[in-house]
């Protein structure tokens, strides 16, 4: 393969390949949990990603690993999976806390699997750190079929009811769910529009070390997004869960549009972790209003549509922010279109979105 424009296509390629098949199996394997329980969908999940990224060790060709990562997308979801398992078995009391900590473990992930999988990559190799990560993977089954329990699901009386019935019969609540839908995957746009404008805002402020720069303001909003995943819902309980969820939308609205004016790299380092702090609240407020809503036999279900929606955002966002850049050439007025984006999102929270019972 040639450097240049057949890199950029097989990288973006590869890149969005998950999300566009994450999108289209998520719904199909939350209705699979509802049915046949929740654990068994976590552990599949988590041996999809396992067998999946570590196949790619053995990838000869783009197209081999274009397809290894469609099927990635199409086997994994263990976000979704284990959310809905945790909203599924949490008292409504702590529904709240519960799902921030799995955010929380979430966003602690992302910041640091980046830094170790480079080190990986460096030390080992690149194709050995697949391997790795897919070892590491399959590991992390062990203790989920060693400890994780789950209640029995309830012995069916009579004709199976479809899920989306079962929302029907409650009113509001399939208007509710889309809105709360709706808004993680507009906040799934934001965060993938924003990476990459961040790099490139750096590289027009940085002339040596921006590797550096880059990794400490994305290890700054990982850090931040994980404190705050667990310390809102003391907020959420206060506040109400609408209120603090749009007014820390708002918020990371303007740490976005700060990235693009900043005069500084220093500035905008505080504005990348300052997004990752706010949107460290915006995720798992959001996440509790759809697990407070949904019934608990349609808990699967809706969060496998929740997961199509983000996975739809992370590939819809990077082409929003890289088409306005290079229509009009210019990162700040890109960031500042995403942070647009940001508003919307906390105005539809803000009048759209209903306080859930607790």
């Amino acid at each position: 393969m040639h450097q240049g424009s057949d890199l950029y296509l097989w990288t973006a390629a590869s890149a969005s390949a998950s999300g566009l098949s994450m999108a289209i199996a998520s719904p199909v394997w939350g209705i699979l949990g509802d049915r046949f329980g929740r654990k068994p969908m976590l552990m599949r999940s988590m041996l999809g990603g396992a067998i999946t990224v570590g196949l790619i060790f053995f990838a000869q060709s783009p197209i081999q690993l274009v397809v290894l990562r469609l099927l990635q997308g199409a086997t994994s979801g263990t976000v979704a999976a284990a959310t809905a398992l945790v909203a599924a078995e949490t008292p409504r009391s702590r529904v709240g806390w519960a799902l921030g900590v799995v955010n929380s473990g979430v966003a602690l992930g992302s910041a640091i699997g980046p830094v170790v999988g480079g080190l990986a990559a460096d030390f080992f190799g690149l194709r050995e750190a697949f391997l790795g990560g897919g070892l590491l993977l399959f590991a992390s089954v062990v203790p989920v079929v060693l400890i994780v329990r789950e209640s029995p699901l309830p012995p069916r009386v009579g004709p199976r009811v479809s899920t989306l019935a079962t929302i029907r019969q409650q009113r509001g609540l399939v208007r509710a769910l889309a809105v709360l839908i709706g808004a993680q995957g507009l906040v799934s746009v934001c965060n993938s529009a924003t990476q990459p404008l961040v790099v490139l805002r750096i590289l027009e402020m940085v002339s040596s070390g921006v590797s550096a720069v880059t990794g400490v303001a994305f290890g700054l909003a990982g850090l931040a997004s994980s404190i705050a995943a667990v310390a809102y819902a003391r907020v959420a309980r206060r506040r109400g869960y609408v209120t603090t969820a749009a007014v820390a939308a708002a918020l990371s609205a303007v740490a976005i549009g700060l990235i693009g004016v900043a005069p500084w790299a220093a500035v905008v380092v505080i504005a990348v972790g300052l997004n990752g702090l706010f949107t460290g609240v915006v995720i798992p407020s959001t996440a509790s209003m759809i697990g407070l809503e949904t019934p608990h036999e349609a808990q699967s279900t809706v969060f496998g549509i929740n997961a199509s929606s983000v996975a739809l955002g992370f590939f819809i966002g990077p082409l929003i922010g890289g088409s306005v850049a290079a229509a009009s050439g210019n990162v700040t007025i890109a960031l500042l279109v995403v942070a647009a984006i940001g508003v919307l999102l906390a105005a539809l929270v803000a009048t759209s979105a209903r306080e859930p019972a607790r």
